[in-house]
């Protein structure tokens, strides 16, 4: 467990994570079908964001809203399957305050993603 949030423990969130993502029979399809074979830099990219917005680094440029909207076929169980993926990844590797914080900034995102996508939220 990581008792200093920096970019090295986010990058090792990051691509725990996203190994899972890979393996995981409801994401893999729809990021195979956003990234290809992209991983790398994705990963890099997600660093760079969560640095961002954990941090305060400032290092993330791009439009994560914009982003997701030109996704086609997402559905509510993707958001299920992210945040649950996601909240085992940072409670394994971060005391629970750092844990709580990566959930309430994750929760967010999907709240906004998810009326961007279906014109309300139905979790956070």
């Amino acid at each position: 467990m990581y008792t200093e949030l920096n970019r090295d423990a986010i990058a090792t969130l990051v691509n725990d994570f996203y190994t899972d993502i890979r393996r995981d029979s409801v994401l893999q399809p729809v990021f195979d079908g956003a990234i290809g074979a992209n991983w790398a830099p994705h990963l890099e990219r997600m660093v760079d964001f969560w640095c961002s917005v954990m941090l305060s680094s400032g290092e993330f440029k791009g439009n994560v809203f914009g982003k997701h909207m030109a996704l086609q076929g997402i559905e509510l169980e993707h958001f299920r399957r992210w945040l649950a993926l996601f909240e085992g990844h940072v409670r394994r590797l971060f005391q629970p305050e750092v844990a709580d914080e990566f959930l309430l900034a994750a929760r967010r995102i999907a709240t906004s993603l998810q009326y961007g996508y279906f014109g309300r939220a139905e979790l956070v």
